[in-house]
């Protein structure tokens, strides 16, 4: 009873959001009841409509435009670091471990400026490369660490019986590996979708054209573009933006906590 009354209060600013969308602006701010007396969908109507020349749908397959390729990019570069961590021995092996360990205490402002000289002298400003591409080359350390910690929970002997039957490297890590890094890979990508779809900075650093703006962005041109806000359009696109994100997680739910779990059993 208590972990349903502790849980109801911390949903409840969700279920208000979602229930304040279907409000009037007059009857949002009159009561912190989350159901609508007069339910109305002209909050939704009105807000995917926009006040640009394109509606809300433009922004939301933008946003797949980054979203997409630095899942795949992360999911692919992360495994292929993670492996070689986990399972072989290189000369300064402990060196470049200890390196990718640090960069997870290195906060993403020191690196904003380089990064953005150095995008700029490519002539990718204005485009979605610099928000994917670095995720090809297994930007991000936490995700790196959390595969190896995962792999050292499989034993090698399905492995090294691979390898017995003529299997390359390659093939063990396609068809034997990743198929037991399953979990952990798809609480990567569950992690790396909603982080993107949730990025404000990186847009507004990289991304000037209206017309590439992903759904991050978009919805802060209803506040942006008048100084009476309308909330109801402000809220509906808001509840719109969530919705992927709480779909892909419920989805995937029990390979998410399976993941998170197992990577964590091993240090």
């Amino acid at each position: 009873m208590i972990l349903c009354a502790v849980g109801l209060i911390m949903l409840y600013p969700l279920i208000w959001l979602i229930g304040a969308s279907f409000k009037t602006n007059q009857e949002m701010f009159s009561t912190a009841w989350f159901w609508p007396s007069n339910p109305t969908f002209q909050g939704y109507i009105d807000g995917w409509e926009t006040s640009t020349p394109y509606t809300f749908g433009r922004f939301f397959l933008n946003s797949m435009y980054i979203v997409i390729p630095k899942v795949i990019g992360t999911a692919i570069s992360s495994t292929l670091v993670a492996y070689g961590f986990a399972r072989f021995d290189f000369p300064g092996k402990k060196v470049l471990f200890v390196i990718l360990i640090a960069t997870l205490l290195l906060p993403d402002v020191v690196t904003r400026i380089p990064q953005y000289l150095l995008f700029r002298e490519l002539g990718w400003l204005d485009t979605y490369l610099p928000l994917f591409v670095p995720q090809f080359l297994a930007w991000e350390a936490f995700f790196v660490f959390m595969l190896i910690q995962f792999m050292r929970s499989i034993p090698r002997d399905v492995e090294e019986a691979a390898r017995v039957d003529g299997a390359n490297t390659f093939q063990v890590l396609v068809y034997v590996v990743v198929p037991m890094l399953a979990p952990a890979l798809i609480s990567v990508c569950l992690f790396q979708f909603m982080w993107t779809m949730n990025d404000f900075l990186g847009p507004l650093i990289y991304i000037s054209s209206i017309e590439n703006y992903p759904v991050s962005l978009a919805l802060r041109l209803a506040i942006d573009t008048t100084e009476a806000f309308n909330w109801n359009e402000i809220l509906a696109m808001t509840v719109l933006a969530l919705a992927p994100s709480l779909i892909v997680f419920f989805l995937a739910q029990k390979y998410f906590i399976k993941g998170i779990s197992t990577g964590g059993v091993k240090g």
